[in-house]
């Protein structure tokens, strides 16, 4: 049996432990405070749900999620996650993160960025461009006519493979998108970042986080890949 290794349980974190356990997946649960903190979550998803250390859920993963925001990554010392596949959901936000030069000039993605701590996991970009009140929304079996798909870019291929191997298995498409290097196409404002996945195309953004979800197909997700230019990272605020 497949075992989630959760490093932050914050809204998405706490969206892939749920779909997890209900495919069938175990999951190992942990973030900064302790895992005596997660006793109630892990009493809500049930049998298949356990709590641990950050370095405890790291070595029980076979895939090992890491959902902490960016100036929080470098807590996680790098040796947890060596030789892991690792899906990493991070995004850089100005407002939360302050600002970073090197996301700023371009000269990295974010999960490049992400990366250069952890040089020896299989580092594996996904899930950080869909809401997290969307995931159960557009959850669907294998083979369905409206399943949604979830771009997935990294540089290790094995690593890569399981990860995808895992998006499938909780309920989603899982659509190559290339190397890390390409992953700003689903970065923040990118054409298949979050808005793709609305109902309302045209939702104001005070109103996205309430705002039912649509399912995208893999075709289509395609294309928004394909269209996708780059955000000027510098002239973001949030």
């Amino acid at each position: 049996m497949t075992t989630l290794g959760i490093i932050g349980t914050g809204n998405i974190g706490a969206a892939i432990a749920r779909l997890a356990v209900n495919a069938g997946i175990r999951v190992v649960l942990s973030n900064s405070r302790g895992p005596e903190t997660l006793a109630g979550f892990v009493s809500e998803l049930g049998p298949l749900a356990s709590a641990g250390t950050v370095e405890q859920a790291a070595a029980a993963g076979d895939v090992v999620v890491l959902s902490v925001p960016l100036t929080a990554h470098t807590a996680v010392p790098a040796s947890h996650l060596e030789g892991k596949a690792v899906l990493d959901t991070t995004n850089y936000y100005p407002f939360r993160d302050g600002r970073v030069a090197e996301l700023d000039e371009e000269r990295l993605t974010t999960s490049e960025l992400v990366l250069r701590h952890f040089q020896g996991a299989g580092l594996t970009k996904a899930f950080n461009n869909i809401l997290a009140h969307h995931i159960p929304q557009l959850v669907r079996p294998a083979g369905a006519s409206d399943r949604t798909a979830l771009p997935v870019a990294g540089d290790d291929i094995s690593a890569k493979t399981k990860v995808m191997g895992v998006i499938e298995q909780l309920g989603f498409d899982a659509v190559d998108a290339g190397a890390l290097a390409e992953s700003w196409r689903f970065e923040p404002e990118a054409a298949a970042y979050t808005r793709l996945y609305l109902a309302d195309p045209a939702t104001p953004d005070e109103s996205m986080l309430e705002a039912p979800a649509a399912p995208v197909s893999a075709e289509r997700l395609g294309e928004a890949l394909k269209r996708a230019e780059p955000v000027r990272v510098a002239a973001r605020t949030f």
